[in-house]
């Protein structure tokens, strides 16, 4: 194996913790405890994960919607997550932000713009502000669909951070739709890797449902990136084995596309080589599970208690300065 067993282990577990926290926001929005949109990663949780693990603090990671795995390899958490799905009062966006919108920009976890292409522009002004303040050794991390990869946001991102040689790494989930728009009428090159090539960017392909491969290339990008070598265009191969949003039933993939390789799970993917390798049991990766999901119930349970924002009490401003405490309940 190209990437140390514990790595591989810790991520696996991350990813099941996303997907059984992602399973429960799909039953609170089909029984109306959630207002908004709910946009699940399944599929790509080993994308996800291989990004956000290798990020440590002091760096920028600005996540997209699918990016639950990621987002808990970061280090937020279960609680936050459900605290801001179900609007609570006590998460670190108050219940007043939607969503999918959520972070803590004062430490580096940056809130997601959905206009997509625009993250990458934003990171790399972080990046050029930390630069001429005189700071080194971060990484600034983002993630785009194949179709965000068609806005001008991107590009002028993109060419940016190239000209100034900032540490971005960008990562291209190529789930092969953008909403229901297929690849073929989304652009015209070969690969979209090759987009890498005319701005001046280091250019990598992973295989998105194969967890290994995206702890190796995912992690060599962050590291050249670490290293002074420039921005990092990282492109995966996969397919979301759900709908755009829990609104959408994704009719339009084919059923041929479905049961190819890149329909395949991720999770699964991983629990196979876990057993194969007998890194773990059957039984234990029974207990995992088991255990993880008492804690997304007993997590629910309790954020389903507390109070929603008083709009006769609540200070409406954008600062955050008396927010942060909210997020250590």
């Amino acid at each position: 194996m190209k990437v140390p067993l514990e790595l591989y282990c810790q991520a696996y577990k991350i990813m099941l913790a996303a997907r059984l926290t992602e399973e429960k926001l799909a039953a609170l929005s089909r029984s109306g405890k959630i207002f908004g949109g709910v946009f699940l990663g399944r599929g790509q949780e080993a994308l996800s994960v291989a990004l956000g693990i290798h990020l440590r603090k002091g760096d920028i990671y600005a996540p997209l919607i699918r990016d639950q795995a990621g987002r808990l390899a970061f280090g937020d958490t279960i609680l936050d997550t459900m605290r801001t799905y179900l609007g609570s009062s006590l998460g670190s966006m108050r219940g007043r932000d939607g969503n999918i919108h959520r972070g803590r920009p004062q430490e580096g976890y940056f809130a997601m713009i959905s206009h997509l292409g625009v993250m990458v522009s934003t990171v790399a002004g972080a990046l050029l502000a930390r630069r001429l303040r005189g700071e080194t050794g971060m990484v600034g991390a983002t993630c785009i669909g194949d179709g965000g990869t068609s806005t001008g946001s991107f590009h002028e991102g993109l060419n940016m951070v190239a000209v100034e040689k900032l540490p971005l790494v960008v990562v291209v989930a190529n789930n092969q739709y953008a909403y229901s728009t297929p690849n073929t009428s989304q652009f015209a090159c070969k690969d979209l890797v090759d987009r890498a090539i005319g701005y001046g960017v280091v250019g990598h392909r992973v295989e998105g449902v194969n967890l290994e491969n995206c702890l190796d290339i995912v992690g060599k990008a962050v590291a050249a990136a670490r290293a002074g070598e420039g921005p990092q265009l990282v492109v995966a191969d996969l397919l979301r084995l759900v709908g755009h949003g829990e609104h959408d039933d994704a009719t339009y993939i084919p059923a041929a596309l479905k049961a190819s390789p890149l329909g395949r799970d991720c999770l699964l993917l991983a629990e196979a080589v876990l057993l194969e390798k007998n890194l773990t049991t059957a039984e234990e990766m029974a207990t995992w599970r088991r255990n993880l999901e008492e804690e997304v119930e007993t997590i629910t349970s309790r954020v389903l208690r507390e109070p929603a924002p008083d709009p006769d009490e609540e200070e409406w401003n954008a600062c955050a300065s008396t927010a942060v405490a909210t997020s250590k309940g």
